[in-house]
């Protein structure tokens, strides 16, 4: 964990606007706690990419056949705070750690490790490791990481012979909602 990057960003939170108009009207973001989320249970956002946003609520809803009317992006500003920052060698040299711990673990106890799905767009394994260096810090009296940031490279080159996939994005999970300093509409002609 650090705090050696700039303390606030600008983050996206793609939803439907429904629910987007709740977070600017002062709701609470509801952290996703699924067993594969990318970065582990927290409010995910997307940093400095609101199109990005709006692009994976579109991708969702028609995965789920659901209409593409009402989707929103919500920005906000965000403070890292102490984050678990996969763009670093210490974060990653932790996370590495925490993956022995677990499949030691897990094998004593004669269990399989998750499986990250083929695509992986299911990271059940990265979740459960990433959950085990959170109780690891809390067992140890760590103070609770506040944020959880990784580099995702998706999607096929972005141009013929490219090595620069079309989806590279930075992706936060925040989980102290205290790291969530403000929320603001984000203009249309940002979302195009």
């Amino acid at each position: 964990m650090h705090r050696l990057s700039t303390s606030f960003v600008l983050a996206y939170h793609g939803c439907r606007e429904a629910v987007g108009e709740k977070l600017l009207a002062g709701a609470a973001f509801q952290p996703s706690e699924n067993t594969y989320d990318w970065l582990g249970p927290g409010v995910y956002f997307w940093e400095s990419n609101p199109r990005r946003g709006i692009d994976f609520m579109r991708e969702k809803a028609q995965r789920a056949g659901l209409p593409s009317s009402d989707l929103f992006v919500v920005g906000a500003v965000v403070e890292l705070g102490a984050c678990l920052d996969f763009t670093t060698s210490g974060s990653m040299a932790l996370l590495k750690a925490a993956y022995r711990s677990f499949a030691h673990t897990m094998a004593a106890i004669g269990v399989p490790l998750p499986v990250n799905s083929r695509n992986a767009m299911r990271r059940d394994l990265d979740c459960a490791v990433i959950r085990q260096l959170h109780s690891t810090f809390d067992i140890a009296g760590v103070a609770p990481v506040q944020s959880v940031k990784g580099v995702f490279t998706e999607g096929g080159p972005i141009y013929p012979g490219s090595a620069i996939p079309s989806k590279t994005h930075i992706q936060i999970a925040v989980r102290d909602p205290a790291c969530i300093k403000g929320v603001f509409r984000v203009p249309r002609l940002s979302l195009n």
